[in-house]
């Protein structure tokens, strides 16, 4: 799960973007409106949380032109204002979501997962393979009767993977889908992941290399 934080307060930004890291999602800032209009048209985020009075250009303007350029990132608009019309407002500019400053953190949290699960073709909260399954909503996974304890990207590439339902996800779509911009395009931290992932999952193995493609369940 791909996020963009929009917030030009620097310290919540980053403060979020922990947080969402935490929840193993992979997290990219922008701290003014021109900087988050421009990471949200170039890349391809599920959620984009988007604060509303931004330097450069105002969050509604951001909102509006995502909407217009046809942005398939599901939008969750930060404001400190909380009137039903600023609510209306928002939503009517192509937001899916509004929170209100201050917030509980978990609810955030929440609300990005509940929006990244409808940002792209539905996909269940919990994924699953033969004896494999995978709980997207609370962040845990198991194989059997066997808890898996995997590290953010590890978890995220076999959501990915999973979600896919055998479809061939080429090592490009992973590191876009999985990593932030930050990462070296030229990285090997797919092939070491998939690697640690097999690894931790056990035999019978699932995931399957498909040449000049790949990897599958």
């Amino acid at each position: 799960m791909r996020v963009l934080v929009v917030e030009d307060d620097k310290e919540m930004a980053q403060t979020v973007a922990v947080g969402l890291r935490r929840a193993r999602m992979a997290v990219d800032v922008a701290f003014d409106g021109p900087g988050g209009l421009e990471r949200a048209v170039c890349n391809d985020y599920d959620v984009i949380v988007l604060d509303r009075d931004l330097p450069g250009m105002h969050g509604d303007t951001v909102c509006a032109r995502l909407f217009a350029a046809g942005c398939r990132s599901r939008v969750l608009m930060l404001t400190a204002a909380a009137t039903t019309e600023d609510l209306v407002d928002g939503l009517g500019l192509g937001a899916d979501d509004y929170l209100p400053k201050p917030f509980d953190f978990p609810v955030l949290v929440a609300r990005v997962g509940a929006l990244a699960r409808r940002a792209h073709p539905v996909v269940p909260p919990v994924l699953r393979h033969e004896d494999l399954v995978v709980d997207t909503a609370r962040r845990r996974a198991s194989r059997g009767d066997r808890p898996l304890e995997l590290a953010p990207k590890e978890f995220g590439v076999l959501e990915l993977l999973l979600a896919s339902r055998g479809r061939s996800v080429s090592a490009e779509e992973l590191l876009e889908r999985v990593w932030d911009e930050a990462t070296d395009p030229f990285t090997k931290a797919v092939k070491i992941t998939i690697s640690r992932l097999r690894a931790k999952l056990g035999d019978p193995p699932i995931i399957e290399t498909v040449a000049k493609s790949g990897y599958r369940i």
